[in-house]
């Protein structure tokens, strides 16, 4: 099987054994891994790069022959070879800049989704052969608020989830505005509440275990947010002295245990990257749903040298384990394929694994 690794795109997968392939997405394109034996713990090195120039941010995989990708400036483009030769799929994508992708099984076909900055969301039935725009997105009391820290200081889709238990349901999370939630395959939308006065509209992305479909896990600039009733109420879990950090970012799950979660953070957040070129990042193992969490380390640089951002998760179950795979804005991938116990860098030199240009923040350093 081929998996992806990327910022904003399909980031847990289940397989009999460890996949061979893997894509990473990265300011220059596609990065295509492979290992070179078929084990746990064999070598990746790159096989071939595509999609030279453009800034990925999300890849999925909506059937095992087709491969999409979204690119920052740059639309939707699909593959129908696994990588190596791509086309354009963005008609009726109004907006460029494209965040974010996302698939579901509805009426018996497949339909797509895109996120864009600004905060927009595209709809296609077709395997995006054409797609339209769902205007009910920006129709709710709380897109007045919809902004963004830096320049141009426009919101975006950062991510799109479809409910495991339910693939009518959709949830976008905006950045920074709001999470919002549809019943009926992304047509129209609807804000969710109750996160509490020190909420600052900050979504990142939002997790669901499919073994526990009633628990929405909302990871946004200020930490983690939980609900236990499908998002009628939360309550937060990190804060700034979490071990995972003031600025959590991506979050991941073992799909057959719905208590055990992989998160990773930075110390702070891309404001005090503007300071001081440092993110200090970690990544989390949590056993009891989020409650608590370990840091992980043997082969990992440690919090206080960590000078990259996380930008990009994936976890691969397959057996008795998992393999897990991080990417950072110095073009650098660690991975582990005995659950977190041990890591090893398996790539780098190559371009800068990021969303937007968190890299050039960070990278001043270099």
């Amino acid at each position: 099987m081929t998996i992806a690794l990327t910022h904003s795109g399909t980031s847990v997968y289940s397989s009999s054994s460890p996949s061979e392939e893997m894509l990473v997405g990265t300011a220059d394109g596609v990065a295509t891994m492979r290992r070179t034996g078929s084990a746990a713990g064999s070598e990746w090195k790159v096989a071939w790069r595509s999609l030279k120039g453009s800034h990925i941010s999300s890849i999925i995989f909506p059937t095992p022959d087709l491969t999409f990708a979204s690119i920052y400036h740059g639309g939707i483009m699909m593959s129908r070879d696994g990588g190596a030769n791509w086309e354009r799929r963005d008609n009726g994508i109004t907006q460029n800049d494209v965040y974010s992708l996302g698939v579901t099984a509805l009426n018996g076909r497949l339909r797509l989704f895109a996120g864009s900055e600004p905060a927009h969301f595209f709809i296609s039935d077709d395997l995006g052969e054409s797609w339209h725009e769902s205007p009910s997105l920006r129709s709710g009391a709380g897109v007045s608020r919809w902004t963004f820290p830096g320049p141009p200081h426009q919101a975006h889709v950062k991510v799109i989830t479809v409910a495991p238990d339910d693939p009518a349901t959709i949830y976008a999370s905006v950045e920074q505005g709001d999470l919002l939630r549809s019943v009926d395959g992304g047509e129209t939308w609807s804000e969710l509440s109750g996160f509490g006065g020190d909420f600052d509209y900050d979504v990142h992305r939002l997790v669901i275990h499919p073994k526990d479909p009633s628990r929405l896990y909302m990871m946004g600039g200020l930490g983690l947010w939980v609900s236990s009733d499908r998002g009628a109420h939360w309550e937060r879990r990190t804060d700034a002295r979490s071990e995972i950090g003031g600025y959590p970012d991506q979050l991941t799950y073992l799909p057959s245990r719905a208590e055990v979660f992989l998160a990773s953070g930075a110390r702070g957040n891309p404001f005090t990257w503007m300071q001081t070129p440092f993110a200090g990042s970690r990544i989390g193992l949590s056993v009891d749903g989020a409650k608590s969490w370990r840091l992980l380390g043997n082969g990992l640089p440690a919090p206080d040298q960590w000078q990259s951002a996380i930008e990009a998760m994936t976890l691969e179950e397959w057996g008795s384990s998992f393999s897990a795979f991080v990417g950072t804005t110095a073009g650098e991938v660690f991975a582990t394929d005995d659950g977190g116990a041990n890591w090893s860098l398996i790539a780098s030199g190559l371009a800068p694994i990021s969303k937007g240009l968190h890299y050039a923040l960070l990278n001043r350093a270099a």
